[in-house]
C-alpha cells in the first residue's frame, strides 16, 4: 500500500473509531437514570460542598449514585471526601471509579494527579477530551443518579458536560444570598436556557447563621436573595443551607457533613434539598428506570436524509428524511418518510428532536451543525455511503 493510499483510508478509519466511541458513550449514559449538573455563576458559593453532600444524601437514601468532578483546574471532591490518597484503577479502555460504598462511586481529575497541588494547565480541547473520556470510559455501572460538580461560570467544562451527558440531564444552581452572586447566577440560568438544559431548582447556600448556643439567627450575607430570584424566574427553591462551622470542619477532615451531623440545621437543610429533588423526579417521571424496564422499552429512532431513496450527500438538500425505529434487539420495527421544513440554521436539529430522533446518519456535516444536533440530544454519525436507509441502519 502506498503512502497516498494509507492517507486516503485514514479518515474513514478515524471516523469508524469515532463512531465506535460515540456508541460506547451512549451505552454508558443509557445506564444512568438522572444526571444532575451542579452549576454556579461564580466561585466561592460552596458548589462543591453542595454537590458532595447532595450525592452522599442520595446514596444514604438508597439510590445508586456516581459523583463526577469535572472541575479540571480546581478539583475539590477528593479532599471533601477524604480520598486524596486513593487512586483510580485504569485498564485498557476502562477507568474504575473509587467505590466509597455499595451505593456511592466517585471520579475526579484529582484522583489521577500525583499531587493535588499540581496545576493542570490545559486549553479547551484537551479539557473536552478528558471530560468525554470520563463519561465514556469510567465504568459506573447502572446508576440512579450522576451528580456532576462543574467549575463556576459558563465555560468549557459546563458546556462540554451539558452537551455530552445526553438525555435525563438537568441543572441545580447554587447561589448565596448577596446581590453579586445573584447577578452571576442569572447568567447561569441563561446558559441553561440556551442549551435547553432543564433546571431542577436553586439552592441558596450560606443562608444565614444559626448560633449553636443561643439559637439566634444572623443573616451575614443578607437574606432571601436566592428565594427572590427563584420566584422572579419561576424556578423552584430547593432549599436554604445555613452557615455551619461543622460543614467546614467536616470538609477539611474529608468526612461528608450529612453523614456525620444529621441533627444539625445545615444537615437537615441538605436532606430537604435531596427530598425536593426526589419529589421533582417523581412528578416529571424522569428518574432512573430499572434494568428490566430499560431493556424492554428502549427503542432507537435513526434519522437519514434521502435523495432518490438513498442517503443524500448533503443533509440540508435532502428531499425526505427516513425515520427508522429499531427495538432493543436492533431489529427494524418501523420506517416513516417525512418531508423536512425549509433548511435554515438550527431548524433541522430542533425539528428532528421533535420527531424523537436519537441519531442522524449523514455523509458529511459541518462542526457547527454537529454541535446543534448534539444540543438537541441527537448523536451524529458522518462518513456514511449513499445506501438505502435499511442498509445504513443495519451497518450502524
Amino acid at each position: 500500500m502506498t503512502a497516498e493510499q494509507s492517507y486516503a483510508q485514514a479518515p474513514a478509519t478515524d471516523e469508524v473509531a469515532r463512531q465506535m466511541e460515540e456508541l460506547m458513550l451512549q451505552e454508558r449514559m443509557r445506564n444512568i437514570g438522572r444526571k444532575l449538573l451542579v452549576l454556579s455563576g461564580k466561585g466561592g458559593v460552596g458548589k462543591s460542598t453542595v454537590a458532595a453532600n447532595l450525592a452522599v444524601a442520595l446514596a444514604r437514601a438508597g439510590k445508586k449514585v456516581g459523583l463526577l468532578d469535572v472541575d479540571v483546574h480546581g478539583p475539590s471532591i477528593p479532599k471533601l471526601l477524604g480520598l486524596e490518597k486513593r487512586k483510580v484503577e485504569i485498564v485498557p479502555g476502562k477507568i474504575l471509579p473509587i467505590k466509597v460504598d455499595e451505593n456511592f462511586s466517585v471520579m475526579s481529575i484529582g484522583l489521577l494527579l500525583d499531587n493535588l497541588d499540581d496545576a493542570v494547565i490545559w486549553r479547551g480541547p484537551r479539557k473536552y477530551g478528558v471530560i468525554r473520556q470520563f463519561l465514556k470510559d469510567v465504568v459506573w455501572g447502572r446508576l440512579d443518579y450522576m451528580v456532576v460538580d462543574s467549575p463556576p461560570g459558563t465555560g468549557d467544562e459546563p458546556l462540554s458536560i451539558a452537551q455530552l451527558v445526553g438525555s435525563h440531564a438537568a441543572a441545580i444552581i447554587v447561589t448565596t444570598p448577596q446581590d453579586l452572586s445573584i447577578s452571576d447566577v442569572r447568567r447561569c440560568v441563561s446558559f441553561c436556557k440556551v442549551l435547553s438544559l432543564p433546571i431542577v431548582g436553586i439552592v441558596e447556600n450560606m443562608s444565614g447563621y444559626v448560633c449553636p448556643n443561643c439559637g439566634q439567627r444572623s443573616d451575614i450575607f443578607k437574606a432571601g436573595g436566592g428565594e427572590a430570584m427563584a420566584d422572579e424566574l419561576g424556578l423552584p427553591l430547593l432549599g436554604r443551607i445555613p452557615i455551619d462551622p461543622q460543614v467546614v470542619i467536616s470538609g477539611d477532615a474529608g468526612a461528608p457533613f450529612t453523614a456525620k451531623a444529621a441533627d444539625f440545621p445545615a444537615a437537615q437543610a441538605f436532606e430537604r434539598v435531596m427530598q425536593n429533588i426526589l419529589a421533582s423526579d417523581d412528578r416529571t417521571d424522569c428518574g432512573a428506570k430499572s434494568e428490566h424496564e430499560n431493556k424492554e422499552t428502549y427503542n432507537m429512532k435513526i434519522a437519514i436524509p434521502l435523495a432518490g431513496g438513498c442517503l443524500c450527500m448533503h443533509f440540508g438538500h435532502c428531499e425526505q428524511f427516513a425515520l427508522v425505529e429499531t427495538d432493543e434487539r436492533n431489529n427494524i420495527v418501523s420506517k416513516t418518510l417525512l418531508i423536512p421544513p425549509a433548511h435554515e440554521p438550527g431548524v433541522l436539529p430542533a425539528w428532528l428532536h421533535e420527531q424523537g430522533a436519537d441519531v442522524i446518519i449523514a455523509a458529511g456535516m459541518g462542526m457547527r451543525a454537529q454541535q446543534l444536533f448534539t444540543q438537541n440530544n441527537i448523536t451524529v454519525v458522518v462518513g456514511a455511503p449513499a445506501r438505502t436507509p435499511e442498509q445504513l441502519v443495519e451497518e450502524y
